[in-house]
């Protein structure tokens, strides 16, 4: 066989096509959301991705606050963070950061499902969560997409 028949093609900023993507969060469980979107923001339900680029979707989550914790999560998982000073060591539990910020703890869950270095921050950006049906980002004309189509 004197040439190659096959050839793997990586995509590239220039290559990649990037969609924008409208989840409904309206009774999902909150890991179960989470690692889907995470699937979308990194785009590895694409058959060109590559793992060094940014070749996901921008996804938009709506009805954040309609979101399900499983057993006793609610009360039991709880989100440490540190001030920066000696003793500084702060934790909230789930129903307390959901009481401040509805959407936050879609954030938090996928922003860890996602890489942590530069390339995560950046598909981090990609990402809207909105507690309620309305967005900003109508004019972009989301394609709404069910969760259970990716695995």
């Amino acid at each position: 066989m004197d040439t190659l028949s096959y050839k793997t093609v990586s995509a590239n900023k220039a290559t990649v096509t990037k969609e924008w993507v409208l989840v409904d969060a309206d009774g999902q469980n909150l890991g179960r959301l989470a690692s889907r979107v995470a699937i979308l923001l990194r785009g590895k339900h694409k058959p060109n991705f590559t793992p060094h680029v940014d070749c996901g979707d921008n996804v938009i989550v709506i009805n954040a606050e309609k979101i399900n914790l499983t057993g006793n999560k609610w009360t039991d998982k709880s989100y440490i963070r540190h001030t920066g000073y000696p003793g500084g060591q702060r934790s909230l539990t789930a129903t307390e950061l959901f009481d401040k910020n509805p959407t936050r703890l879609v954030e938090k869950s996928v922003k860890g499902m996602l890489p942590k270095n530069k390339l995560g921050a950046q598909l981090f950006r990609n990402l809207t969560v909105v507690a309620g049906a309305e967005h900003k980002h109508e004019a972009q004309k989301p394609k709404a997409i069910k969760l259970n189509d990716i695995n």
